[in-house]
């Protein structure tokens, strides 16, 4: 859809859905049916968004996207319409002006083509006239009534009665006053019954808490809504939504079609409730079922799309030489040493653990490996053997300075495995390209996640129950987000980096890495132009995310986009000095006349943003590496007591609380409840991703290896 054809609908009904302003989604909607990203709109183009973020334009986009299809829709139910020869001015009129997608599909369906029903069966024999006579009420004696409608189909006045009957269920299925008013109840008191499937007791035992359970679906969060629907796909539940009282959705249909009370009016009462049961009131569930699980999804994919952008902007290490471990028993410990670009430079196996209990000859090597390779930090994987083999680093003693980290390796297997991994070191097996995952997440966390499919990186709940699509969407902007927020060295990023740089995509990040590796490092960002299918509109994309940190020209590694430059050189010529010069200075920056450089294009959004560039080039706006260290008198949950205060690390955070590392096998709950002494309505608020906390033991439950923490920092 092009910017010319976008409907003036579309952007009322977008502005106030989200509370902005129309020119604010118009020029919104106009850039990224340009095909501008979302990063570039939100970065260098403030001042016609209004300075909309990441998370506000991602929703115009997406509330477009909605419009756009219900529009198609529209198209589908006018043509259908059309072609049966009932679409009325009327009905075309109340159509093109109906923007709600419930409210469409209950205008089509009583001209949707249906499969061969009962009530269809009954219009094929012939009784329509009937069911019409009936349902007007004025009529008594039925058995009279039907009795002309006797055929050979119809052999019987009570089948013509019943066919009767199933037409007129039909026409109240059919009524919108009629959906609506059971929607209303349902919407006000819908209840979500959980029951175990007979003899699945024992096999669902993880899902005992829903066994026998109901709450009102409206106040059912969307973790248990997850839960339920997990163990109804395995077989162990069996899932419900009703009204606590089916009596007042009967009241109201009752009040809607029952006019009489002679034998015309009770027996459409009748057809009333079987129509309530058999059509009605399963529509009004299967809806508010997919409704319910809709809006699940979506909040267990924003508290995995956060988590991951928490994980993905973690605090680096940076450029450091790093000695990773895999830890293990049986296998020994896989060792890698990598120099401060991340490149792989030696590799062993040591077996300081049983079985082997090489202890001595491990410390020696480990020893060995840290001068030879002048090893600055320790990265350990926190899986199996992990505090073990934090303690024997620990007790070692080195000649040179070395912190030790401790590691999540969530993905690690995943991408030691993968094509990427394959590619990347195809004489090493997955053992070796699995430590080096875990050196390269402490030096950047980002550059060596975007390898792996957020999926596997161990941050969500339920993601494997919600609805894919929407997931990868979320999760893929997500990362996109992030990486452009921090930028990337173009000479020395993975293709795999560069694939998520706005306007990239695979093509180009792998155009780039050849265009490196035959021509050598971009000296400036003008060369960026003689990569193959490298367009202007592209360039315009990419740029200001790209850093040529040793360029001809110092605002190449920073965020000012090159359209930008001209600005930044008539600052500096206005002040006397070179850029150069200018970059870094505060008491020179101090000194620039903003309000001298306002244009019809550019405002103060992007002059402050130019400032901050100039200030700080290239600065990194995520926080730095530290160290952290478990109790080490902790080994396995039989060693917690009630009441212990310990340290630990957050994990995953979820919205019924957050998960911590306290050092062993099994991770601790912190419930929300237990987060501040105040109520807490979302643990985001509390407690951040990889954060170090203290917490204090509540109760341990062995049999199922549950712990539950509470906050107390």
């Amino acid at each position: 859809m092009s910017k010319d054809s976008i409907p003036t609908i579309f952007i009322s009904l977008i502005s106030q859905s989200l509370q902005l302003s129309e020119k604010s989604v118009l020029n919104t909607v106009n850039l990224l049916t340009e095909g501008a990203t979302i990063p570039f709109i939100s970065r260098y183009r403030k001042e016609m968004t209004g300075g909309l973020d990441e998370v506000q334009i991602a929703s115009v986009h997406e509330q477009f996207e909605k419009l756009t299809e219900i529009a198609k829709r529209k198209e589908t139910i006018l043509k259908t319409i059309g072609e049966q020869e009932k679409l009325t001015p009327e009905l075309a009129k109340r159509i093109d002006s109906c923007w709600n997608l419930t409210e469409l599909e209950d205008i089509y369906l009583p001209y949707k083509p249906k499969r061969r029903t009962r009530a269809e069966i009954a219009r094929e024999n012939g009784l329509e006239p009937l069911a019409r006579m009936i349902m007007k009420q004025n009529v008594s004696l039925l058995e009279k009534l039907a009795t002309p409608y006797i055929t050979k189909k119809v052999t019987t006045v009570a089948e013509a009665l019943a066919g009767a009957s199933d037409i007129m269920a039909e026409w109240m299925n059919e009524n919108e006053a009629a959906r609506n008013a059971v929607r209303r109840i349902f919407g006000y008191e819908a209840v979500i019954t959980s029951k175990v499937v007979k003899s699945k007791e024992e096999e669902g035992q993880k899902y005992r808490d829903y066994f026998d359970f109901s709450e009102k679906l409206s106040r059912s969060s969307s973790h248990r809504i997850l839960a339920m629907r997990r163990g109804e796909s395995e077989g162990i539940l069996r899932i419900s939504i009703a009204p606590a009282d089916d009596e007042k959705c009967l009241d109201k249909l009752y009040r809607l079609f029952v006019k009489s009370t002679d034998e015309a009016g009770q027996f459409v009462a009748g057809t009333v409730k079987d129509a309530y049961k058999r059509l009605l009131k399963p529509a009004v569930e299967n809806e508010y079922a997919a409704e319910s699980k809709q809006k699940a999804d979506i909040e267990a994919i924003r508290v995995f799309a956060e988590n991951l952008r928490q994980l993905l902007l973690a605090a680096p290490l940076g450029e450091k030489r790093v000695l990773g471990i895999d830890p293990g028993f049986r296998t020994g410990c896989k060792v890698v040493c990598l120099d401060a670009q991340g490149n792989l430079i030696h590799n062993e196996t040591i077996y300081p653990h049983p079985p082997q209990h090489e202890y001595a000859q491990a410390t020696r090597k480990l020893q060995k490996m840290v001068e030879a390779y002048q090893i600055e930090a320790i990265a350990i994987g926190n899986g199996t053997a992990g505090r073990e083999t934090e303690q024997f680093v620990q007790n070692t003693r080195y000649v040179r300075p070395v912190q030790v980290f401790v590691v999540s390796e969530n993905g690690a297997s995943v991408y030691s495995a993968s094509k990427i991994a394959r590619d990347e070191f195809p004489d090493y097996d997955v053992t070796v390209r699995g430590a080096v995952s875990i050196g390269r997440r402490l030096m950047d966390p980002l550059a060596e996640l975007v390898k792996i499919d957020p999926k596997s990186i161990g941050v969500g709940q339920y993601q494997h129950d919600v609805d894919q699509g929407l997931l990868k969407k979320s999760l893929d902007q997500t990362v996109e987000n992030a990486v452009n927020k921090v930028g990337v060295n173009v000479n020395t990023a993975s293709k795999h980096l560069l694939t998520y740089i706005s306007g990239l995509g695979p093509q180009l990040a792998t155009n780039i890495v050849e265009f490196r590796a035959v021509n050598g490092p971009f000296r400036n960002r003008k060369e960026l132009m003689k990569v193959p299918k490298m367009g202007i509109k592209t360039f315009e994309q990419c740029a200001g995310f790209l850093r040529i940190p040793d360029s001809t020209n110092p605002l190449d590694n920073s965020a000012v986009h090159p359209e930008s430059y001209p600005l930044v050189e008539k600052m500096a010529q206005h002040l006397n000095v070179t850029v150069d010069q200018l970059i870094c200075n505060k008491e020179l920056i101090n000194a620039i006349d903003l309000q001298a450089y306002i244009t019809d294009a550019v405002g103060l959004p992007t002059l402050n943003d130019i400032v901050a560039e100039l200030e700080k080039p290239g600065r990194d706006p995520r926080n730095t590496a530290k160290v952290f260290e478990f109790d080490p008198s902790i080994k396995k949950i039989e060693d917690l007591k009630p009441g212990m205060e310990i340290p630990g690390i957050v994990t995953n955070i979820t919205n019924f609380g957050a998960f911590v590392d306290i050092g062993i096998k099994e991770n601790g709950l912190v419930h929300i409840s237990q987060m501040a002494d105040r109520y807490v309505s979302n643990p985001a608020e509390i407690v951040a991703l990889h954060q170090h906390v203290k917490v204090r033991i509540l109760e341990t439950d062995l049999t199922r290896k549950r712990i539950q923490l509470k906050l107390i920092n």
